[in-house]
């Protein structure tokens, strides 16, 4: 999917677009504002003449003889009228301005550069207002600003815009707002919408995508799509990572971070074509956009751990209006089934850790492959250990604890210098805390690795045999192994 051809991310959301079709109906009187000495003379001319412009090519005219003027006016006018429905009709009339021509954008660079002043400095202070629908015209009008203009945002503007961004996305204003009955649960997911979209905006400009991961946008987005917010802001969540894996530094970037199982989920789940589509597109720059080898080869083996490949030759049985979904599944299809051929079963162990989801596959039980390859869990400064005793300190599913207990009392039964790694690591401890757990299969992998952390190092364990306090632990190991094995038979 070519992003020129993506659908324009300014496209308003049913609600702000429904109150706008109401702001632009009720006209303003300028006159009384005039007669009340709150506007001048010259800006009430100049609006007076701009709203009798309805032929496209006049207001045109207009705008190419009197920018400065019209900058100036509706600035003035949004800065010296406090009442709210009239300062949400000059937002629509400048934001309908903009979308009509995105050149007009140079308006307002040019009558800020006379004040040394930027485009969007008259419109962030909106940000704080209360009106929802003021906030949000305010925000769009910036984000087409700062997407569309010659000058790009930077510093404290652009964090502070960014750190609003990522407040909205988060709810919690608009939580309250439902909360107080000022909107209701349906109108507030629109209006979120419609902050993803200035982000959709904002992220087809390349130093925009750095800032927002400088940020820690990403986990933002990752935040959102994590939780089961509707298809829509899940095709914009989705189109924002499809923008930011368009840069091959982003691509290096995003490992961090566990994007390929959530999006694997979404797609499995997905009803939608155009958030299968997205997913697709986005999976395709993952591949295709990243230039080193080991980063396209740890997307691929995510992709094949999360059975993406399964879920491509499903939707290949499908048929597609749109030729970009038939040639991303082709791609990713081609792909994929290349890096099956050269999966081993490290690469399989590794994917897997890294997707922090655990299952009993082959490789954890395989005396072989922990004979083999124990050792090369050090690599790269301990990383596969780094993740495996950090899912014994954050995971909540039974399943990933039992394996996580598990292999690590494999590592060190095959691997026995790292004994002193995991407890550096804190593993150690973080096994010993899940001896007490609730799950039956926690309890008993988390025992039999401490027995295996324990059986070499005589010192230690002599002293631990001979404590008054983990007599009790050795006699409840021993049932729990007879209990187990009486199962297992």
């Amino acid at each position: 999917m070519d992003i020129r051809g993506a659908v324009d991310a300014a496209v308003p959301t049913n609600i702000i677009a429904a109150k706008a079709a109401e702001v632009r109906a009720n006209k303003v009187n300028w006159q009384s504002y005039l007669q009340g000495q709150m506007i001048s003379g010259e800006d009430c001319e100049f609006i007076q003449r701009f709203e009798q412009k309805r032929n496209p090519e006049e207001k045109q005219e207009l705008l190419q003889t009197e920018g400065n003027q019209c900058a100036k006016t509706f600035i003035n006018l949004m800065t010296h009228i406090s009442k709210e429905q009239t300062v949400q009709y000059i937002l629509t009339m400048v934001d309908d301005m903009l979308q009509e021509n995105h050149q007009r954008v140079c308006i307002f660079f040019d009558y800020a550069k006379r004040g040394k002043n930027t485009a969007w400095s008259y419109f962030l202070p909106m940000l704080n207002r209360q009106d929802l629908f003021t906030v949000h015209m305010a925000a769009r009008i910036i984000a087409k600003l700062a997407a569309w203009g010659r000058e790009l945002m930077e510093g404290s503007d652009l964090n502070y815009y960014f750190n609003w961004i990522k407040t909205q996305l988060s709810s919690q204003k608009l939580r309250g707002s439902v909360e107080a009955g000022a909107v209701s649960t349906s109108d507030s997911s629109q209006y979120v919408q419609c902050v993803a979209g200035c982000l959709q905006l904002m992220l087809r400009v390349n130093e925009y995508r750095f800032a927002w991961v400088e940020a820690d946008g990403v986990n933002c987005i990752m935040g959102v799509l994590s939780n089961k917010c509707g298809f829509q802001l899940q095709y914009q969540m989705i189109f924002c990572v499809w923008l930011l894996a368009f840069s091959p530094q982003m691509c290096e970037y995003l490992r961090r971070y566990n994007i390929v199982p959530v999006l694997s989920d979404i797609l499995q789940e997905s009803v939608k074509e155009k958030v299968t589509r997205i997913i697709l597109a986005a999976f395709r720059n993952l591949l295709e956009k990243s230039t080193e080898r080991e980063t396209r080869q740890e997307y691929a083996l995510a992709m094949i751990q999360c059975k993406v490949l399964k879920q491509l030759e499903n939707l290949d049985q499908q048929k597609y209006d749109d030729e970009d979904i038939s040639e991303d599944i082709k791609f990713l299809l081609d792909k994929l089934g290349e890096s099956v051929q050269d999966l081993s079963s490290f690469d399989e162990y590794s994917s897997e850790l890294k997707s922090g989801r655990l299952e009993w596959s082959p490789v954890h039980k395989s005396e072989k492959f922990w004979r083999e390859n124990a050792v090369r869990l050090n690599e790269k400064n301990y990383e596969l250990l780094k993740i495996l005793t950090k899912l014994l300190e954050v995971s909540d599913d039974p399943q990933v604890l039992a394996v996580a207990a598990h292999d690590v009392g494999e590592y060190v039964r095959h691997y026995p210098r790292g004994k002193r790694v995991i407890e550096q690591l804190g593993g150690k401890q973080l096994v010993m805390n899940h001896m007490h757990h609730e799950d039956q299969q926690v309890r008993y992998n988390a025992l039999l690795a401490v027995q295996k952390l324990m059986v070499h190092n005589w010192d230690v364990s002599g002293v631990f045999l001979e404590s008054t306090a983990y007599k009790g632990f050795w006699a409840g190991w021993l049932v729990e192994v007879e209990n187990h094995s009486a199962v297992s038979l």
